[in-house]
């Protein structure tokens, strides 16, 4: 029991270290960034007679939102590729 707990405190404890390592790889990737744009929260209106007067177009709205999403994925993915070729490296020199 004794070792099933030691175990599971030492998983959770890898799992956090890791974690902590991927945000800071993350957070050094976007500050690398020359821009790096927010999504537009502010929706569109599916109305026809107001997306005519104020020029929202859902189509380009949801498409840069889109755009922005896939960059923000790719800056993740990347920094836990980093991190396990980081961490294969350690492990091949210790």
């Amino acid at each position: 029991m004794k070792d099933s707990l030691e175990n599971s405190h030492n998983h959770c404890s890898q799992a956090s270290s890791r974690r902590q390592r991927h945000h800071e790889l993350l957070i050094a990737l976007i500050q690398k960034q020359d821009e790096l744009e927010l999504l537009d929260t502010e929706a569109p209106t599916f109305d026809s007679s107001r997306t005519a007067l104020i020029g929202d177009d859902p189509a380009r709205w949801l498409d840069r939102n889109k755009r922005i999403l896939n960059k923000y994925q790719a800056l993740v993915r990347s920094a836990i590729t980093l991190d396990a070729l980081l961490e294969s490296e350690e492990s091949g020199t210790s």
